[in-house]
């Protein structure tokens, strides 16, 4: 584990990540296509900056307090805020919205409560829900608001039910291996 510290290129990614949540949030609000297209292209830019932050970091083993904290809490922002503005302006069904964010939000409860007795590393499925749900995510909102029922859409339907599914899953997964770890330390004390 490296040295801990505050401003490197890892954490920057993470901030450029959390400055583009209000900015995504605007242009979602924004009715015009030049903000819908905006708002594509400025949540993937935000979203390989996570990608690059963690390869980042891995490589040159740098770790920081503000980067354990700030990353997750810039992940979960960024897809609240897509999902909200999505479901808001009526192109992603509610029910998929608060499915994914209590999960995101259940997790990060459960994340705090064990914290003290160990942490849960991501899972392949975890990695794999995020990627889903990215992908689901641009999908949607590279659809331009005249097109209503063509093969993309079709497509975009499909990834978010794979990455809805996927959710439930590690969520699950994520709970049980919370409790494993809740019960061992209950039976150590």
């Amino acid at each position: 584990m490296g040295a801990a510290v505050t401003w490197n290129l890892p954490n920057a990614l993470t901030v450029a990540r959390l400055v583009c949540v209000p900015i995504l949030a605007w242009l979602l609000a924004v009715d015009e296509s030049w903000a819908r297209d905006t708002a594509a292209i400025v949540f993937v830019a935000a979203a390989v900056t996570d990608f690059f932050d963690g390869a980042i970091a891995r490589r040159r083993g740098i770790t920081s307090s503000f980067g354990a904290l700030a990353d997750p809490i810039a992940d979960k922002a960024l897809i609240a805020v897509a999902l909200l503005g999505l479901s808001i302006v009526g192109e992603l069904p509610w029910w998929i919205t608060v499915v994914i964010l209590v999960r995101e939000i259940g997790v990060t409860v459960v994340r705090f409560a064990v914290v003290r007795h160990a942490v849960i590393p991501a899972s392949r499925g975890g990695k794999v829900k995020t990627v889903l749900q990215i992908v689901a995510i641009f999908l949607y909102l590279a659809i331009p608001p005249e097109v209503v029922a063509d093969a993309w859409s079709a497509i975009a339907a499909a990834v978010m039910i794979a990455a809805v599914v996927m959710t439930v899953i590690t969520g699950i997964d994520y709970l049980r291996r919370a409790y494993v770890i809740s019960r061992s330390a209950a039976h150590e004390s």
